[in-house]
């Protein structure tokens, strides 16, 4: 158990280091950890993603703490977000130092042009994913080599009117996490 706590406060510390950009910028790393590890899958992911949207925080440490206690119980639902977060906090208090004195540096400037790009790719990446798992049924279409299997009509359709929902009226997005919901019982998502 011990070890496998280190491996998840490892983990989750990497994620934390290089996932820039946010909540969905983890999403790649994720998908890594569970392909390495075998603590979740794809699936497993979706879900925590649909939980980590549905709650309260953010939603790294969500997920972090979702496969934390998943893996291991009480104990790994701490060491996953506290692991995923330390490097933030070691990071943001260094920078809060000394970028006062070099926040005209043209090399500084350089650095943040580069991360804007690398962690909009990471966020599309990570949304794709999702994307393939809500919004098509791979593994219809790879056993019957019908197109018509491959998308989930009921998901795509649900994406769009939220997502024309949202475009057209001020709705809050727990408003839209609800109606999805509802909407899953209901038709059987």
């Amino acid at each position: 158990m011990m070890m496998g706590l280190l491996r998840l406060a490892f983990e989750f510390f990497k994620t934390g280091l290089f996932a820039v950009g946010g909540g969905l910028a983890t999403l790649p790393f994720l998908y890594a950890m569970g392909t390495t590890t075998g603590w979740f899958n794809a699936q497993d992911v979706a879900n925590m993603i649909a939980i980590s949207e549905s709650t309260p925080g953010p939603m790294g440490v969500n997920m972090a703490t979702y496969v934390g206690f998943h893996s291991f119980g009480i104990i790994g639902s701490l060491v996953g977000p506290l692991s995923l977060v330390f490097p933030s906090v070691v990071i943001i208090v260094i920078i809060s130092k000394i970028l006062n004195k070099f926040k005209e540096s043209k090399m500084v400037q350089d650095v943040f042009y580069g991360l804007r790009p690398a962690s909009t790719g990471l966020i599309i990446a990570a949304g794709l994913g999702v994307a393939k798992i809500a919004l098509l049924h791979l593994d219809n279409f790879l056993d019957t080599k019908n197109i018509l299997n491959l998308f989930n009509y009921k998901a795509i359709i649900l994406a769009a009117v939220i997502y024309f929902i949202m475009k057209k009226k001020d709705f809050h997005p727990i408003l839209m996490v609800v109606f999805a919901a509802v909407i899953g019982i209901v038709f059987k998502f």
